[in-house]
């Protein structure tokens, strides 16, 4: 009995070893070589496009001679800073960034206010034509600025707010809050009622609900629409040339205007403050860097 066992046994053994392996699935997860190579160069390549533009701007700006840029090859040999020591000691720089930073931070300040209760209370309330509310939001993005641009100076002729910083912002925040308010209405619209529930059990306000229970979780979607309206002002040109007419109160955007005249272009100079106006917006975005991803997609799908 025990001798069939043992025969028994090593038959299936014997089968069990010529029996083929199952091949190894790869996960779906999982890539080959190829797709990893591929997606890498593709990677690559994306990122040298982007950064192309901004490396190219930095070499023509150290370059000495306004038409430098008509021959870049020999940039190479004659590199110097004096462009930006030029612009940082000869021009109204800093008076163009004061009033940059004066306007892009208020825009962003009042801006995400006005937006964030706009969404908040179209994600939370349903009030008489709430739905027709966004969408006329919507459709003053449809006028071109040249069309906006005469009504907006009466009115700001009116409210004697031509050549203020704070008009600017206000013109500025009809710009920014509509995209914003969007935005942010469907980042609330992601957040769970039982919030709102659980704050008014604890006695506080709608008010007093928003600012101390939803902003903290709404940190993502308002860091992407302060970074918005932050580079909605920051780099404007059009409305900043009209409402502004005090030179010591132009933008960054507006002084790089007064490198160019009828017969004559300094271009390495622009190139040079060009780079300098990059800082700021680099540093605010390395700020907020960190909630952009997050709030551009978590607005995306609601549950």
């Amino acid at each position: 009995m025990s001798t069939t066992t043992v025969e028994t046994s090593a038959a299936v053994s014997e089968q069990d070893s010529a029996a083929p392996r199952p091949r190894k699935v790869r996960g779906r997860e999982k890539r080959g070589p190829a797709a990893s190579l591929a997606s890498h160069g593709i990677l690559i390549t994306g990122s040298l496009v982007a950064l192309f533009p901004v490396a190219w701007l930095v070499y023509l700006s150290l370059g000495p001679d306004k038409d430098d840029y008509l021959h870049p090859g020999g940039i190479w040999d004659k590199m110097t800073l004096d462009n930006y020591a030029f612009v940082l000691q000869h021009t109204n720089f800093f008076a163009w960034l004061k009033s940059s930073l004066i306007v892009s931070l208020g825009t962003t300040v009042l801006g995400v206010l006005v937006a964030a209760t706009t969404g908040y209370a179209v994600s939370r309330m349903r009030f008489p034509g709430y739905r027709k509310f966004m969408w006329v939001l919507l459709v003053t993005q449809m006028f071109p600025v040249a069309v906006l641009m005469v009504p907006m100076y009466q009115i700001l002729g009116d409210l004697r707010l031509v050549d203020s910083y704070f008009g600017l912002i206000l013109v500025y925040c009809t710009t920014a809050v509509p995209y914003c308010a969007w935005l942010l209405k469907g980042y609330f619209d992601t957040i769970p009622f039982e919030i709102d529930e659980a704050g008014r059990v604890d006695g506080l306000t709608p008010f007093g609900t928003f600012a101390r229970l939803i902003l903290p979780l709404a940190k993502p979607g308002l860091a992407v629409a302060a970074f918005y309206s932050f580079i909605t002002a920051f780099g404007e040109v059009a409305f900043a040339t009209t409402f502004m007419l005090d030179d010591q109160k132009y933008t960054l955007a507006v002084g790089l205007q007064s490198f160019i005249s009828e017969h004559d272009a300094q271009r390495n100079l622009m190139a040079a403050t060009a780079v300098l106006i990059a800082i700021p917006v680099s540093a605010f975005f390395y700020l907020v860097q960190k909630n952009l991803v997050t709030g551009l997609t978590a607005g995306g799908t609601k549950g």
